[in-house]
């Protein structure tokens, strides 16, 4: 009869959960693993044992922020206009940056642009992941052109660059300490100039 082993005395949802405000904090070199497992409240053996090494424990981490964060971006593409979607993604930013629960800032914004040497694999990862989103986005956008929403000449791959330098601005500026009020009028602004209906 195989001998199993000892149960798991923490409660590994939680213990990702917490691990991904910290990396959402400090960003991925910012955050050591004694931060880590202070935060989960387990030891190293425990975190090798139950996530792997600190680079699989970012990915996974990474992979809840995505979902349960970053939902509102999946839902905003099923708007039935292009600007729909721009507003529903906007909005939705806007709620992250501006809850009173999680840390300020984007957590694939924080750990892309201070990746040093060391961390050049996590930055390639989260560089790719981004990649995909912008995909999903141009091809709505592309849908939305051709669907009359947005002028016919319209750069799609330029004005994704241009919303994606939007929610970048904004999660640099939460962290920086901007207030709701300041994000808003970056949103309204930015509904306002967006071209097409």
């Amino acid at each position: 009869m195989p001998v199993k082993g000892r149960p798991r005395e923490f409660d590994v949802d939680d213990a990702l959960a917490a691990a991904l405000r910290v990396f959402w904090s400090k960003g991925y070199e910012g955050a050591s693993l004694t931060d880590l497992t202070e935060a989960m409240g387990i030891t190293r053996p425990s975190l090798y044992a139950a996530f792997g090494n600190k680079e699989s424990l970012f990915k996974k981490a990474l992979d809840l922020y995505e979902q349960e964060k970053l939902a509102y971006t999946r839902r905003a593409l099923e708007a039935p206009t292009v600007k729909g979607v721009v507003e529903r993604m906007l909005r939705g930013a806007l709620e992250n940056q501006c809850s009173d629960c999680e840390p300020k800032g984007c957590l694939g914004v924080i750990s892309s642009i201070a990746c040093g040497e060391g961390a050049e694999a996590i930055r390639e990862h989260v560089i790719a992941r981004r990649a995909s989103s912008r995909q999903a986005l141009v091809d709505r956008f592309e849908r939305g052109k051709a669907e009359g929403d947005l002028p016919p000449d319209t750069d799609i791959a330029g004005l994704t660059s241009y919303l994606f330098a939007v929610f970048q601005g904004m999660a640099v500026q939460a962290g920086a300490g901007a207030s709701r009020a300041d994000l808003e009028r970056l949103v309204t602004t930015t509904l306002a100039m967006w071209p097409g209906r």
